[in-house]
């Protein structure tokens, strides 16, 4: 019978207890740990990725009522909801078995317990953990896609709807391009909640922010003892994502060798965690993004010519906020009411609309979202007034239609107007802080 990937903790102040459950189990299950001390048992689900706990009611001599199992309940379940809890004790009062019920327990198993009710309690709730993860990612899915406004008016941008929901309904490959702030997260999210793999993970992947030596590690997990700190099995992202959406944004960041080992994965649709040589075949649809000019980058020798086209089955260039200005109100009236809400505020207005309209926007609807935030925040008054350098006219923004010229010209501008401070440059920017180093590097910032 081959194991089940799942994380099982016993938590039992009895070592005869600890040593007969996790024999038994590990024959179906890979990891399963065990703990005397229910003091440690937060530290333990902080430190490894647990599916189900079987946890004693009784950690004291002379104490047989159950209240510390039930205390230690109402902990494990204060610091995550979702993991089953599988009750142990040599007491089988039904009160006390309702009760543990009530409290969220999932099963509650009596001492000496027989093997197969064990096996199939514990296999019962690992079940009910991975539902409960996926139901949980839908739900933040839900709540994510909820704080966007999708519908557009601008002819531009309807065309390019039409074309993410076409191929939605397909598996392809889809690379989404557009500069910082025009909303390919959104989009990449928009095109999973479409598909069929819409009540599958949409796991998203920032390559600008993981470094080179970590690469593998989260994309492709480990197995325990593969290296100093890997005290366990893990699964990585992608094996995370199994049945859903892999969304790889920041794609041309990544090096050479790394471009190699992504086209690998691909091409192959299979994996190997680092330190194991089995082979894993994941399910998942890959999409990706960038701001970079990959033809460009191409053309250098930066970017992989076959890991170009492999990516960009459809490619979809995402128009720039001043390319869509018909959206501007519509987009301008929804973040007011996001942050009404957010900040207790009511009737709020913006007064300089037409100024708003004429603004050319190099930070896109991020910027826009951020300015809306930041004067909502810091006004008195139900009337708004959007602040902007508009001291030039709104053609002299994009002087240049070369990205990597516009990109250096943004990165200066925002490291101009924060003062230096890398974190709030980054957030304006809409990168991480490793993204916006390796840039600032780039162009000898």
């Amino acid at each position: 019978m081959r194991k089940k990937e799942a994380g099982i903790l016993i938590v039992d102040d009895d070592e005869d207890i600890l040593f007969s459950a996790r024999v038994w189990l590990k024959k179906f299950f890979t990891n399963v740990i065990g703990i005397s001390a229910p003091q440690k048992i937060l530290s333990t689900l902080n430190e490894n990725e647990i599916d189900a706990i079987l946890l004693d009611m009784n950690f004291r001599r002379g104490f047989e009522d159950g209240k510390e199992g039930l205390y230690w309940l109402s902990e494990i379940k204060e610091v995550n909801p979702n993991i089953p809890v599988i009750l142990m004790t040599a007491y089988g009062e039904v009160e006390l078995a309702v009760e543990a019920l009530k409290k969220g327990a999932t099963d509650f198993i009596l001492k000496p317990w027989n093997n197969e009710k064990l096996y199939a309690s514990v296999n019962l709730a690992v079940d009910i953990s991975r539902k409960n993860k996926k139901l949980s990612q839908w739900e933040n899915l839900q709540e994510s896609t909820q704080n966007y406004r999708l519908e557009s008016q601008s002819p531009t941008m309807i065309l390019v709807m039409n074309t993410l929901l076409k191929v939605a309904k397909t598996d392809a490959n889809v690379l989404l391009l557009g500069e910082n702030g025009t909303g390919k997260y959104v989009m990449a999210d928009y095109i999973h909640q479409h598909s069929q793999r819409k009540n599958e993970p949409f796991v998203h992947i920032d390559l600008g922010s993981i470094s080179e030596n970590l690469f593998e590690a989260e994309l492709f997990g480990y197995a325990k003892g593969a290296f100093t700190d890997a005290k366990t099995d893990k699964a990585g992202k992608i094996e995370n994502a199994d049945g859903g959406t892999v969304f790889l944004d920041e794609i041309g960041n990544l090096s050479l060798p790394l471009q190699q080992k992504l086209l690998t994965l691909i091409q192959t649709k299979k994996l190997s965690r680092i330190g194991e040589t089995k082979e894993r075949f994941p399910n998942v649809r890959f999409l990706f993004a960038t701001n970079a000019e990959l033809r460009k980058l191409v053309a250098e020798g930066k970017f992989r010519e076959d890991l170009y086209f492999r990516i960009n089955t459809v490619e979809v260039n995402l128009p720039p906020l001043r390319d869509r200005k018909e959206d501007i109100p519509a987009l301008t009236e929804f973040f007011l009411t996001k942050f009404e809400k957010k900040y207790n505020k009511e009737n709020l207005e913006i007064e300089n609309m037409e100024e708003l309209v004429n603004y050319g926007f190099p930070g896109n609807i991020r910027e826009l979202e951020h300015s809306i935030e930041r004067e909502i925040i810091l006004s008195d008054s139900s009337k708004i007034q959007l602040k902007f350098d508009s001291s030039k006219p709104e053609n002299e923004t994009v002087s240049s239609l070369n990205l990597e010229e516009m990109e250096e010209k943004l990165i200066k501008n925002a490291l101009k107007k924060y003062q230096g401070n890398i974190s709030a440059a980054a957030d304006a920017l809409g990168l991480s802080r490793a993204a916006l180093y390796r840039r600032m590097e780039k162009f000898g910032l």
